[in-house]
């Protein structure tokens, strides 16, 4: 079973569609962020103030005040990172938001994996990760330092390998495809050889010397498990 430490990443939803805070928000919650939302600007203030999130995830239309006023304001209170999402995807739209102190811009609609990309994108710049410490079995994963132990041994892994089994170790026992691994590791238009993920869960297996394949679990033309 895998157990976590440290203090999870606070982010706060800003939108009118409760099914798209829904949707945000319980694939946040999944990847372990802790999450507020709230429905409109005057709201959306106030979460901010009681919650005090590592980023913003801000739909640019909102009923009472537009999000850039928001973003304003923000901006004028605090250096928190803030994504803007927007049905408006014009270039002056983009460039709008940004000036008025977005860090970034999200055209609606969008892919729950692009939302997620530009959210850890947007915190590694703030050096905040959500950095909680991922044990399994006798595995020891540092996601902020990108270290791992084995039984308290280091063990040396490439930057694919540790982000494939920090990718596994984040939903144990749970299956993940092929193209679930190629989509999230490698990117949406990757053209190369799909047998990249067999190559690299392979080196995990030697590195690990789980020799039975028991820590990395093949499910026969599905994918790959951490345990289970």
């Amino acid at each position: 079973m895998t157990t976590e430490t440290a203090t999870r990443v606070r982010i706060l939803v800003v939108d009118d569609e409760p099914s798209i805070v829904d949707y945000i928000s319980l694939g946040l919650r999944y990847e372990g962020f802790e999450v507020g939302s709230a429905g409109d600007g005057r709201q959306a203030m106030q979460t901010w103030k009681d919650f005090r999130p590592d980023l913003v995830v801000l739909d640019r239309m909102l009923p009472d005040r537009d999000g850039l006023s928001v973003c304003r304001e923000l901006r004028a209170l605090s250096e928190v990172p803030v994504l803007m999402l927007s049905a408006r995807g014009e270039v002056e739209d983009r460039v709008e938001g940004l000036q008025c102190g977005a860090d970034d811009y999200l055209p609606k609609p969008f892919k729950f994996e692009e939302l997620l990309a530009r959210i850890q994108a947007l915190l590694r710049r703030t050096g905040r990760h959500n950095d909680r410490l991922l044990r399994y079995a006798d595995l020891e994963l540092d996601p902020s330092t990108r270290r791992l132990r084995k039984s308290g041994e280091s063990i040396e892994l490439t930057a694919r390998e540790f982000d494939l089994l920090e990718t596994l170790m984040r939903r144990p026992t749970q299956v993940l495809t092929r193209e679930q691994l190629l989509s999230q590791l490698w990117g949406f238009d990757f053209e190369g050889n799909t047998n990249v993920v067999e190559v690299h869960i392979s080196s995990l297996r030697q590195k690990l010397s789980d020799t039975d394949r028991t820590l990395i679990r093949t499910v026969r033309s599905v994918g790959y498990a951490l345990g289970g």
